[in-house]
């Protein structure tokens, strides 16, 4: 029996300002009297649109409208339920002792294959068993960085409670599933998957576990041929480690941004390597221009309104390593090797990720700009090398200097051309937020001598005992 779903929505409307939605009753209100258990198939249908969260007794209430709170997101492991799940479609897919034997050789080398067509800018083929090594791999960082990321709307108050998201290019459900736990219980989430290959299987099982208010859906469909307007706003908008294999990631991308509501989210995500890491940033800069209908949130921040960088934009953040899985264990230790060979090529528990946040509401984690009076412009270093110079800058590194050799920053200000460090020759109470700033923050730099690398091909800004840096905004 079917449900007139316009006097549902009536009737729930009303219902919602007096008081608990059940079920059992509002079938009473409607035409023809359907099945209770056909209202609340219907009801969880049109919930997020109603903005109704049903609770654990089965009754729908008004969804909280406060923003999301920082949760204190700082995992040291990937998740038992999430280690376990995977583990069991290893299972059952190459039986008891997956890691061992020919299943275990299938996987191992079907890693080595996607790490290899990754640094040769290969696109990778995703059949049942890339998709399991895929997950094995990838899954723990992946799941880490996302969290790390939503931080940075969320401690500003601009993560909503109840949220629509679109994942382009989900995978194999990292991402989603760390955006799951970074939620609160009480998020109300219309989340829809966009992926196209084998991976959706991996993605179907592994989002069973989700809870009951953030219903999924997975479209098998390419970026390219799906039609996201039909979906309605959305508020988050997630490129999770796939703009590097979509043929025309700027077009894509500039696409789905029409879909943001005026104050959503476009993330994007993807691994520290030199070739992902830089395809993100030129996808950045190409689809946000200056002036554009969407501003650059974080991290890249243009400190200089009428100006865009245009350096390599290799730029990522580091996070505290993650406990070993125990599928990469139990692959890695099954592994034949050479007298020489190390332990270890199997286990990614490295959380090292470039990213971008971009909003069309113009929007930026720090408002703060340069000066054409107190400031140099990083697009003017060439005809200031060997000069002292003031700048505001954004610190886009940790620490990059091999063992033993001065601290080494990458920095920026929206306007250069190539790469800018800062080298830190002498440390002092002046200059010591350069070391404790983190990752994004806005820094005040004194008294800088600029000099040109000519082996790097870059400008080092060398910070002395007597330079003062101060932190801005963090």
């Amino acid at each position: 029996m079917s449900v007139d779903r316009e006097a549902l929505r009536d009737t729930a409307k009303y219902l919602r300002h007096v008081r608990p939605i059940d079920p059992d009753e509002v079938y009473e209100y409607l035409p023809d009297q359907p099945h209770q258990a056909v209202v609340r198939t219907a009801l969880r249908e049109e919930a997020f649109d109603l903005g109704l969260f049903e609770r654990e007794d089965g009754a729908f209430v008004p969804a909280g409208e406060e923003p999301v709170d920082p949760p204190g997101w700082s995992p040291d492991r990937l998740p038992a339920a999430h280690v376990e799940a995977v583990e069991d479609l290893l299972f059952e897919r190459y039986g008891l002792d997956w890691h061992e034997g020919e299943g275990g050789d299938e996987l191992r080398e079907t890693v080595d294959r996607m790490k290899e067509d990754y640094v040769r800018g290969r696109s990778v083929e995703y059949d049942a068993d890339a998709a399991l090594a895929y997950a094995l791999y990838h899954q723990p960082d992946f799941y880490a960085a996302v969290g790390y990321v939503l931080d940075r709307l969320a401690d500003r108050g601009l993560l909503p409670r109840t949220l629509r998201v679109l994942d382009v290019g989900a995978g194999t459900g990292g991402p989603a599933l760390g955006l799951h736990d970074y939620l609160p219980d009480d998020a109300l989430v219309d989340y829809h998957a966009i992926e196209p290959s084998a991976n959706a299987d991996v993605l179907a099982t592994l989002l069973e576990g989700t809870r009951r208010n953030f219903r999924t859906t997975i479209h098998r469909e390419t970026a390219e041929a799906f039609g996201p307007e039909g979906l309605g706003e959305v508020d988050l908008l997630l490129f999770g480690n796939v703009l590097s294999e979509l043929a025309d990631p700027e077009a894509v991308v500039s696409r789905y941004l029409e879909t943001l509501a005026d104050d959503g989210a476009c993330l994007l995500l993807a691994p520290a390597d030199l070739g992902t890491s830089t395809e993100l940033r030129r996808v950045e800069r190409a689809v946000a221009p200056p002036a554009a209908g969407v501003s650059v949130y974080a991290p890249d921040l243009r400190l200089w309104p009428d100006a865009a960088p245009a350096d390599r934009g290799w730029s990522f953040e580091e996070r505290p390593e993650l406990a070993t899985p125990s599928f990469q264990r139990k692959l890695d230790a099954a592994a034949t090797r050479d007298y020489d060979d190390e332990p270890g090529t199997y286990v990614n528990t490295d959380v090292k990720f470039s990213w971008a946040i971009l909003r069309p509401d113009g929007e930026r984690r720090h408002p703060v700009v340069a000066s054409e009076e107190r400031h140099h412009r990083m697009a003017d270093s060439e005809a200031h090398v060997t000069d002292r110079v003031n700048l505001l800058c954004v610190k886009l590194s940790g620490d990059l200097s091999p063992h033993d050799a001065n601290p080494l920053f990458k920095v920026g200000d929206g306007s250069e051309r190539l790469e800018h460090y800062l080298v830190l020759t002498g440390e002092s109470s002046l200059n010591r937020d350069l070391r404790e700033a983190p990752y994004g923050a806005v820094l005040s730099v004194e008294n800088v001598l600029i000099l040109w690398n000519d082996d790097e091909g870059a400008y080092n800004l060398v910070c002395e005992a007597e330079t003062v840096v101060d932190l801005v905004a963090a």
